[in-house]
């Protein structure tokens, strides 16, 4: 699968769904409208438009949904699970989301390299420790894990909003590596 200027997007010779349902040609008309391109796991999806749609939907549920974290925070999440998965695309393109909405230009590559070099708070800190634990020993959870997250402010509603979306990157990690997604080029340059 290659972008439209025959950049590669996957290693696996999937071709796009043509034409697009009208709903997913939406998406990708809102994408352009407002990022200025589409971004490669929407496209790489796009090969079975019934996964398309549930990705979608799922992750704008975890990413852009009312909920006790904010779209930073979401971000910070999907970060630091990429960089415990070395996943290359996710790591670029939310790095660059994590520039944008903090306004910091280091603090993606802090996230990437070593969150606890930042200089972050302790609700954020606890946080990305639980990210980052669920990722690595998922089976080593247990309430003390949880009590550490009540204890930095988080309810038991956002606790499982962390969970839900460390987990979903951990899932598109391994498919983003799988199948070598690339990521826009355009990320590389965002917020800098």
């Amino acid at each position: 699968m290659k972008t439209d200027d025959g950049e590669p997007i996957i290693a696996l010779d999937l071709e796009p769904a043509d034409p697009l349902d009208p709903d997913l040609q939406e998406l990708f008309d809102k994408c352009v409208a407002k990022l200025g391109m589409i971004p490669n796991v929407l496209r790489a999806y796009s090969f079975d438009q019934a996964k398309l749609r549930a990705f979608t939907t799922f992750y704008n549920d975890l990413m852009l949904a009312a909920s006790g974290l904010s779209k930073l925070e979401r971000e910070m999440i999907a970060v630091v699970v990429s960089s415990e998965n070395r996943c290359f695309y996710c790591l670029v393109a939310h790095g660059a989301a994590v520039r944008q909405l903090s306004g910091d230009p280091a603090l993606g590559e802090i996230l990437a390299f070593n969150f606890r070099a930042g200089d972050l708070d302790e609700r954020t800190t606890a946080m990305l420790e639980f990210a980052v634990k669920l990722t690595r020993e998922p089976y080593a959870i247990v309430e003390d894990d949880r009590e550490a997250l009540r204890e930095a402010g988080f309810g038991d509603r956002d606790i499982w909003d962390i969970a839900a979306t460390a987990a979903f990157f951990n899932m598109s990690n391994r498919v983003a590596s799988a199948t070598d997604m690339q990521p826009n080029r355009e990320y590389h340059g965002q917020a800098r």
